[in-house]
């Protein structure tokens, strides 16, 4: 008999070799219907195959992150089984889950148009309804590929090619389509319902541009219609809000060819990157961070000795200067330069922790493709930070940056924060004892900050463990936004030291931190999560006074005047076009408040006042509303 521990923490005993299946139809015959795979000992596997030792076992269902992962792999499977149908022509190559969805690339004659992705819906949802099993079988590499190579997928072939030779191969069978996957799998394909494909994109075979052109097909998938649908309704408002449309409507920045990845900002958009950088300077003077910048082109021999040239030099642009005969490298990280700054003289115990904030542009190569207005760039400026102390004292400032996240987001409205804790990569520097120490202080100024981490297995920077903060905007969108990293290595490599209370050498302990992370992202978040309709203080124009008649364009100089000595951002419109054309214009822009200025209002020494998304219009004495809003912009700037 076996000794399983379900997942409420109860423990029972089994036959050996039972399956998840059977287990699930003796706790429940509703966990039954709803099972589609088994976590045994934290590994999924199918529900029909057997359970061979003592485990902990979780039976996945669709509302379960890890379920959801499966039926949109069963979909991926399911799409391809649709195309295979359709046009047996079509080779399939690969189908991966990705971030709320899947895709999967084809090489076929037909190029796929909107009316083919509707027949293939119609297909999947015809194959669904058959409830037909989905069967696991396992092959010897030479079986799979003679077995591939039979159906003419020279794509598969050349991925199982690539497999070691003593590796299991598994394949996945439904109806008369076959896929080689790892699986797992549902029991059948009638657990696939609630999907809808979005679009067709080119790819090129396994990312190569040497390679042919394959068209990729991209879909979504959710355990329930209601869930599909409320994902769609937020995909339609993300449209409404991509900041490209409103960086364009209001104004505030380009791009062009001649710089893929870099922003070309506009006036009014690099009004808003200061006001940010003003702001955070604030917080930085507060909390006892002083200010640095450090050179954005180093000696590459700099990058070799920080670790960063042997794991991340193809993300890096490098220039060869022959008539010195040294390579350099554009900066994709601040950290190096900002250790130069620290070592210059020598540091005792008493002058730590150091503070060093650097508003710091870097660079880092991104495939054009991968390019996403201010999401996905080359070239960015990040809001950095490096913290020099020692051991003792790393509790204590992990826990001041935590704490200074949390009260920056809220003041920009970001009240949901998750937070997942990274730990050791396989590709890392340092030896697992200096891990241990980085991952246990982190975890533990974690937990001391009340915040509740949710672990990212592997997915720590190559120098240290970190701990990610993601935010949800106003349509339920999740950010990965600050981080902080504790670092035991970097010092050592580059000889960040300080003077003990026992008169010898000792490394820092270095901690990484970003809170906007990039500002051009953060501005890009911004403006999808506000739609535009920033806050007042943060807003680059705060309002524009413009006029009903020409006969009163002096008031309205006058107006435009007062505003301007005030401090308050503006525009003077005085365009002959009628008002109601222009308060619309106004209003596209975003801008907060429009002052409407005709004969009344000069009379009386006043403006009439629209505010951005109301119709309702009052007259103010213009001391009275310039006092009012400077008072309004002061306590949004203090939130």
């Amino acid at each position: 008999m076996l000794k399983i521990t379900l997942a409420d923490g109860s423990i029972r005993e089994f036959p050996a070799d039972i399956s998840g299946l059977e287990i699930a139809n003796q706790i429940s015959l509703s966990l039954r219907k709803k099972a589609i795979a088994a976590k045994v000992n934290g590994k999924l596997q199918d529900l029909d195959l057997p359970i061979t030792e003592d485990c902990h076992l979780e039976i996945i269902t669709p509302n379960s992150e890890d379920g959801l992962e499966i039926i949109r792999h069963d979909t991926a499977h399911l799409m391809a089984h649709a195309v295979k149908e359709l046009y047996p022509q079509a080779k399939v190559t690969i189908g991966p889950v990705i971030e709320n969805g899947f895709y999967y690339d084809f090489d076929c004659p037909v190029n796929f148009t909107p009316e083919d992705l509707e027949k293939i819906t119609d297909k999947m949802k015809q194959l669904s309804s058959s409830n037909m099993p989905i069967t696991r079988q396992e092959m010897t590499r030479s079986e799979a590929i003679e077995f591939f190579a039979s159906q003419g997928e020279n794509y598969k072939v050349e991925l199982i090619e690539q497999i070691p030779e003593n590796e299991k191969i598994t394949l996945y069978t439904q109806g008369n389509f076959t896929d080689l996957c790892r699986g797992p799998h549902s029991p059948n394909v009638g657990r696939t319902k609630a999907f809808k494909l979005l679009k067709v994109a080119g790819a090129y075979w396994r990312g190569d541009s040497k390679n042919k052109m394959l068209q990729r097909i991209y879909g979504t998938a959710w355990a329930t219609e209601e869930e599909l649908n409320a994902y769609l309704t937020q995909q339609e408002e993300a449209q409404k809000r991509d900041h490209r449309k409103i960086g364009k409507e209001m104004g505030l920045f380009h791009f062009q060819e001649e710089a893929p990845g870099a922003v070309f900002w506009h006036p009014k958009g690099w009004t808003i990157f200061q006001e940010l950088v003003n702001y955070m300077r604030n917080k930085h003077n507060e909390a006892g961070y002083q200010e640095i910048s450090t050179p954005e082109m180093l000696d590459l021999s700099l990058w070799r000795a920080s670790g960063h040239a042997e794991k991340f030099i193809e993300n890096m642009f490098r220039v060869l200067v022959s008539d010195e005969d040294r390579e350099y490298a554009v900066k994709p990280m601040n950290c190096p330069g900002c250790v130069q700054v620290y070592k210059q003289g020598v540091t005792s115990y008493r002058d730590l922790p150091i503070r060093l904030a650097e508003f710091g542009k870097v660079h880092r190569y991104e495939a054009s493709g991968a390019l996403h207005g201010l999401m996905r760039v080359r070239a960015f400026t990040q809001d950095d930070a490096h913290i020099m102390c020692t051991l003792e004292q790393m509790n204590e400032e992990s826990l001041k940056v935590c704490h200074l996240v949390q009260e920056i987001y809220k003041d920009f409205g970001f009240n949901e924060i998750k937070v997942k804790f990274s730990d050791r990569p396989a590709k890392r520097i340092g030896s697992d004892e200096v891990w241990d120490k980085a991952e246990a202080a982190l975890k533990e100024s974690a937990k001391l900050a009340g915040l509740n981490c949710q672990l990212n297995p592997g997915e720590g920077a190559f120098y240290g463990p970190k701990l990610e903060f993601v935010l949800r905007d106003a349509i339920g969108r999740d950010w990965q936004l600050g981080t902080l990293q504790v670092d035991l290595n970097l010092p050592e490599r580059l000889g960040a030291h300080y003077i003990g209370e026992d008169g010898a050498k000792h490394n820092v302990v270095l901690l990484h931190r970003a809170i906007f992370g990039s500002l051009e992202r953060f501005i890009g978040i911004l403006l999808e999560h506000y739609a535009g309709k920033l806050p007042l203080w943060l807003a680059p124009v705060q309002a524009v006074v413009t006029t009903i008649t020409n006969d009163v364009d002096d008031y309205a100089r006058l107006v435009s005047a007062s505003l301007r000595k005030a401090g308050i951002r503006h525009e003077l419109d005085l365009d002959s076009e009628k008002i109601s054309y222009k308060i619309r214009k106004h209003a596209l822009q975003k801008i907060p408040y429009t002052l409407v200025i005709g004969k009344s209002e000069r009379e009386n020494s006043a403006v009439s006042i629209r505010k951005l998304g109301s119709d309702e219009q009052k007259i103010v004495e213009l001391n009275t509303f310039i006092a009012n809003l400077k008072e309004e912009i002061a306590k949004l700037k203090q939130c």
